[in-house]
């Protein structure tokens, strides 16, 4: 009980929270619990669709073949897949966590998970082609090669600073969830 209690210890805090709300301010009662009704909805909607693909893809997949095209060894042809699958992704980006777990226990290295979720919130491909039509070609193309260069720079510095020891236990995390 005190483990399930700590898992949800977050979740339970926004609760009383939000109870302590709209007890306080009556006011926002009918607006506050349209707005969770709407996202609950908006996450029924999508997540179901990302976990039978990450099933798809944890069943068509093979471990051997994730680590050759994005593992460790990959190189830049694995950071450009990563980036790739994340800019061509569809969802908001709390759907992009439950895929990274399932590209980590493939065997993707680090560094391209990083790039993975950093591409998934910054270029996805219909909001470059929205982005275009009402801001400009110029301008769509200046932020993404900048949003290229620091996702790089993000997923290196990431790297960098987490020792072997928290990588590692990253990964025994993700092997546990999926």
């Amino acid at each position: 009980m005190k483990a399930l209690i700590k898992r949800y210890m977050g979740f339970i805090v926004a609760a009383i929270a939000f109870a302590a709300f709209i007890i306080i301010l009556p006011g926002y009662r009918e607006k506050s619990i349209s707005m969770i009704a709407f996202q609950a909805k908006t996450m029924l909607l999508v997540i179901p669709p990302i976990f039978i693909l990450l099933g798809l893809l944890d069943m068509w997949v093979p471990r051997e073949k994730m680590m050759k095209y994005m593992g460790p060894g990959s190189g830049v042809k694995g950071g450009v897949l990563a980036f790739l699958l994340g800019s061509f992704a569809a969802g908001p980006l709390y759907g992009a966590f439950p895929v990274a777990a399932v590209l980590m226990k493939k065997g993707a290295s680090f560094t391209n998970i990083l790039i993975f979720i950093g591409a998934w919130s910054t270029t996805k491909i219909p909001m470059l082609l929205f982005e275009m039509s009402a801001l400009g070609v110029r301008f769509t193309l200046s932020r993404l090669a900048i949003d290229i260069v620091g996702i790089l720079i993000i997923a290196v510095s990431i790297q960098g600073s987490l020792s072997k020891k928290e990588v590692a236990n990253l990964y025994e995390q993700a092997e546990k969830l999926v």
